[in-house]
């Protein structure tokens, strides 16, 4: 449990099972794929594993492996095509995405006219990895027992890890690590489309996926022909910030805080709104919350670890963790505000341990260590090679001050989410810095939930008035992304995915169930119930989640 909340490390590998790679390669790609049977226990999936050039600029040089997996059209005679999926992460998997809930994503219509194929980018997992430790002991060696750094005794711990981080990718990271920028990905991603026959990319992003869609919208504007971003990130925060005089992490420039704040504040209000009946938490419930910060950050309060039996103290980072983690699925908040009421009242460290356990494991966030051995190189591998950020620590010491200031709890966490760049040296000189607004041959969709902890709704606005000609669509709800949310979404960009065609004044749908009544809708409505559980499973690899 204190490896749970802080750095999840009840770890378990999944053998994961492929085709034999082909051998070689051409300087173009190939237009058949060798697609085999997989994962037949899970539906009619294929898989393949397909070569792509490690550098583009080199095509005939060194090839890396691609893992790739189908869930092929059910009407093959009427199929328009393939939607490519990404998760998020940066370091999700789209091969587990595609497992976890491609019967449940979109439309029947569109799953009978578009193979639906998921991929791992390179360097994640199935694909060639950035590997930089030889077992698993060794990787949660090096991270520190806390979540994010509150004193300055444990920002030089962080820092020490940071550095050890880089050393080990240094010596054994390979030639991937300086080929892992989302332009890279981007460019495979139009290798694949050719591969599969598609003359325009069809694609759905996710969280950091959105940053991958908005890339390729920009590097290759005249193949788009529909392409979804949702939970969507600022690219100009993401990659360079404001300019060369900006020194900021960026991570803080994402203003992940400011969204995780206002979300925040929605579930003390809702909370208070349902009252005692609905909300065990309910009854100025951000004073409580307040108050109960303050007291962890004086003094923490023992728990039993419900698998070891192991007594652990749980501190105020571990709080804000929890609750940050919690606020990704709003329908899991009545819950949550069940253990926050249990914490208050220092109930029994074995009882709050369980709680504790139950409550993470729902956000889904607890099973991203169980699929990605490399999630810690893969997050890093990405996002220091897209981002333009400091190269000493005491910018994130003092970012995360003054974010903590500015934004309350949260600004610590998504600030100190990013410090490995302070220490990373690999460098991809292939990366997209911008600029985002090109013009596309078809309109991009845009879609963004109202108070999402981790994509805040401005990252949509400001993608829809960079891309000319784009759409937004606003789902008014509580979560991060808003994958399964609101049906009425979901036949959003049904339509979409089938048409190319955007409604040009954008549009705007509901979430379909309460965050304190979920519980009374999921029982009177079993769709919402499987939807509820593919969500959680996905949000594994979703989550753009400090803490890593």
């Amino acid at each position: 449990m204190r490896r749970t909340l802080a750095w999840l490390a009840a770890l378990v590998v999944a053998v994961t099972v492929l085709p034999v790679p082909p051998v070689g390669g051409s300087t173009a790609p190939a237009t058949d794929i060798n697609w085999e049977p997989c994962y037949q226990v899970l539906g009619p999936f294929e898989c393949a594993i397909v070569r792509v050039p490690l550098d583009h600029e080199r095509p005939t040089g060194k090839k890396i492996d691609i893992a790739l997996a189908r869930l092929p059209a059910g009407d093959p005679e009427a199929r328009i095509g393939s939607i490519f999926l990404n998760p998020g992460g940066p370091g999700g998997s789209g091969v587990d995405m595609l497992l976890f809930a491609g019967p449940l994503l979109f439309s029947n219509t569109v799953r009978s006219r578009f193979d639906l194929v998921g991929f791992d980018p390179r360097g994640i997992l199935r694909s060639d990895p950035l590997l930089c430790f030889d077992t698993l002991d060794e990787v949660f060696g090096i991270l520190p027992p806390f979540a994010f750094p509150v004193t300055a005794e444990e920002e030089a711990v962080q820092a020490t890890a940071d550095g050890a981080l880089d050393a080990a990718c240094q010596a054994d990271g390979g030639d991937i690590k300086d080929h892992m920028a989302t332009a890279d990905v981007a460019r495979d991603l139009d290798y694949l489309r050719q591969m599969v026959g598609d003359e325009g990319l069809s694609f759905a992003g996710y969280s950091y996926g959105s940053f991958l869609g908005v890339t390729y919208a920009n590097m290759f504007p005249d193949k788009v022909r529909a392409v979804v971003v949702d939970g969507v990130l600022d690219p100009i925060a993401w990659t360079t910030g404001s300019g060369d005089a900006d020194v900021t992490p960026f991570s803080t420039r994402l203003r992940s805080d400011a969204g995780a704040k206002a979300t925040l504040d929605e579930f003390f209000r809702l909370c208070d709104v349902a009252g005692s009946a609905g909300c065990a938490f309910a009854g100025d419930s951000a004073a409580r919350f307040a108050a109960l910060a303050d007291a962890l950050l004086a003094s923490p309060i023992e728990i039993v670890d419900p698998f070891s039996g192991e007594t652990f103290l749980l501190t105020y980072a571990d709080l804000i963790g929890f609750m940050l983690g919690s606020l990704y699925g709003s329908d899991g908040w009545a819950s949550t505000a069940e253990v926050l009421a249990d914490i208050e009242a220092q109930a029994d460290p074995a009882v709050l341990g369980v709680e504790l356990e139950a409550a993470w494991q729902r956000t889904g966030l607890a099973d991203r260590y169980v699929r990605y051995p490399n999630f810690i190189e893969g997050f890093v591998g990405v996002a220091c090679s897209d981002s333009d950020n400091p190269d000493d620590h005491s910018f994130w010491s003092a970012a995360g001050a003054d974010a903590d200031a500015n934004f309350g709890y949260f600004g610590r966490p998504w600030t100190w989410a990013s410090s490995p760049c302070a220490s990373w040296s690999a460098f991809d000189a292939a990366r997209y810095m911008g600029p985002f607004t090109a013009a596309t041959a078809n309109p991009v969709l845009v879609v963004g939930t109202r108070f999402d902890p981790a994509t805040r709704y401005e990252g949509a606005e400001l993608v829809r008035s960079l891309l000319p000609a784009s759409s937004l669509l606003t789902v008014e709800g509580w979560g991060h992304t808003s994958l399964f949310l609101s049906r009425c979404a979901d036949r959003v960009v049904s339509q979409y995915l089938l048409t190319g065609r955007a409604r040009p004044q954008g549009a705007t749908c509901y979430q379909d169930f309460d965050p304190f009544g979920a519980a009374a809708a999921f029982a009177s409505d079993e769709e919402l119930v499987r939807r509820s559980d593919a969500r959680r499973r996905v949000m594994a690899n979703v989550a753009l989640f400090p803490g890593r």
